[in-house]
């Protein structure tokens, strides 16, 4: 009886179970090894790992050390409060690690972001289950590792294995952040075909996946075909119009939302806000924003009270933007002031901009971002002396900046070009490409935009500099490899220069292709020569 109550309140309510534990010990009923997987599964729940070290004294206590169900979810355990030595440790003891033990080492080993240790171990197993593989493609998908995510996948096929629906959330998951959407599309008639219930975390997937990748239509198919909706699909498909830009669309989906009965929660928010700023619809953010805590009880966090500060930034109100983060009722954090420090730059404005850096350096100084911003704002008013102070204090804090790279999928396959990028095994054939697109943009107009130039180096080296950057690269592939209508989607993991903003609203007037490019911060949809964002980024 004891085991049970454990085992019930184990799962929702871990404090529960672990009270009747201490109820079976005062009444002097000796617990057995079914007693304990289910109160080392409790302080997995909580993540505490303080209870957890206790529970594992119990265990040594009673005897029951080298039961492999016991040891199994002190693995587990270990491995989900972050301990992944102690959970290696009980591992390595075991004489008979079976399909559990090695799947929760792996999981452990993903939750700290060692997912090479993670792939060892799993390539060693001797035998896997589904379980085992949906944790590997997972761990690959939480840290980044996508194109892993999506390799593996792939193995798992060809070995004629059939994937369930938390593999293909993960597989989904890494297609709408390459902005693989061919590669989507093939997953999602994956999940028709094997008869996959669309439940709402698949079916959340699916519509993230397909907004990120430029296809809002599809998006709203898939939403509008899940049998069951909650909080959070409603919010992906919110955040999907956001990214797009259509501010209007993501308004009127909330109201909808809100008429079906729904609460809307904090992140439904930070859409909501994102895509009034990316709208420039001003009061409409603001009202939306007091209507937080006063309609829905939501009190406003420090990614609200960012989203503001953009709403308002963005808009050209920096002087209310800046007023906004000094009378905030929180500290207002390194995030906040760098979208103000954004702002600035969009709308050179380098006396805010060099009071905000003071404060913003500082306060996160290993972040290359913030100094990069402020030295472009620096480089355009021709203030080189503060661009090479900039450099200089990044190289002495040891800060470099991140390399820009665009994706590119050309036949199901995912193309990645750095800056300036010669490993491509097509790369004199891209820059050829790239040379007669430069010609014919420049016979409609074309002058290169070096204002974003961060060294003080002659007109001639900033143009040859901007004609290498990774977008341009990846668009000249695209033109090379794909015919038209077919629109052309790049992925950048950077913020759009105006140069290649500017260049690509050419291409896509000379070339009459459209160019779908997914930004660090939005969407820009370019076509016939202007672009959605209506030069508002």
């Amino acid at each position: 009886m004891y085991n049970a109550l454990i085992k019930g309140f184990s799962g929702e309510n871990p404090i529960k179970g672990f009270e009747f534990y201490v109820r079976m010990l005062r009444a002097n009923i000796v617990p057995d090894n079914l007693s304990f997987p289910f109160l080392v599964r409790a302080c997995a729940q909580l993540e505490g790992i303080d209870m957890g070290i206790q529970a594992h004294g119990q265990i040594v206590k009673h005897g029951f050390e080298n039961d492999v169900y016991v040891q199994n979810s002190l693995v587990y355990m270990y491995s989900m409060c972050g301990d992944i030595k102690a959970a290696n440790e009980v591992f390595s003891r075991m004489l008979s690690p079976n399909v559990v033990s090695w799947t929760s080492i792996i999981a452990g080993f993903n939750k700290i972001g060692d997912v090479e240790m993670a792939r060892e171990l799993f390539d060693k197993m001797p035998e896997r289950n589904l379980v085992t593989w949906s944790t590997m493609i997972n761990g690959y998908a939480k840290n980044n590792c996508f194109e892993k995510a999506v390799e593996l996948f792939q193995v798992l096929k060809d070995k004629g294995i059939k994937a369930n629906e938390t593999v293909m959330v993960s597989v989904i998951s890494s297609y709408a952040h390459l902005g693989a959407i061919e590669l989507g599309e093939k997953a999602h008639d994956y999940v028709v075909k094997n008869n996959l219930s669309l439940n709402v975390i698949l079916g959340t997937a699916l519509v993230d996946m397909y907004a990120r990748c430029g296809s809002i239509e599809k998006a709203i198919k898939v939403f509008d075909q899940m049998p069951e909706r909650d909080v959070l699909s409603w919010t992906a498909l919110i955040a999907g119009f956001a990214m797009h830009g259509y501010a209007e669309k993501a308004i009127w989906f909330f109201s909808k939302m809100v008429n079906s009965g729904l609460k809307p929660r904090d992140i439904t928010f930070t859409s909501l806000l994102s895509a009034c700023s990316h709208g420039g619809l001003v009061e409409k953010g603001l009202e939306l924003f007091e209507s937080m805590k006063r309609d829905y009880g939501i009190e406003p966090r420090l990614e609200h009270y960012g989203c503001v500060v953009d709403l308002l930034g963005r808009a050209g109100k920096l002087a209310e933007a800046e007023k906004f983060v000094l009378e905030m009722p929180l500290k207002p954090n390194a995030p906040i002031w760098g979208a103000l420090l954004g702002a600035c730059r969009i709308h050179r404005n380098a006396e805010i901009a060099e009071r905000v850096g003071n404060i913003l350096i500082p306060l996160l100084p290993e972040h290359s971002g913030y100094y990069v911003l402020l030295s472009n704002i620096y480089a355009r008013t021709n203030r080189w002396e503060n661009v090479e102070t900039m450099r200089q204090m990044m190289k002495e804090k040891g800060v470099k900046k991140p390399p820009g790279y665009s994706l590119i999928e050309v036949d199901g396959k995912v193309h990645n070009f750095k800056m300036g990028d010669k490993l491509h095994p097509e790369i004199e054939m891209i820059e050829r490409k790239w040379d007669e697109i430069l010609r014919k943009i420049r016979l409609a107009g074309y002058t290169g935009n070096t204002s974003d130039a961060l060294f003080d180096i002659d007109e001639e080296e900033k143009e040859n500099a901007l004609h290498r950057h990774s977008e341009k690269l990846a668009i000249a592939y695209g033109v090379m490899r794909t015919e038209a209508p077919a629109p052309i989607r790049i992925v950048k993991n950077l913020r759009v220069c105006e140069d290649c903003h500017t260049a690509t609203k050419l291409i896509s007037k000379v070339f009459g292709r459209e160019l779908i490019v997914r930004d660090r911060n939005r969407f820009h949809h370019f076509k016939e020569g202007s672009c959605s964002c209506m030069d508002y980024w």
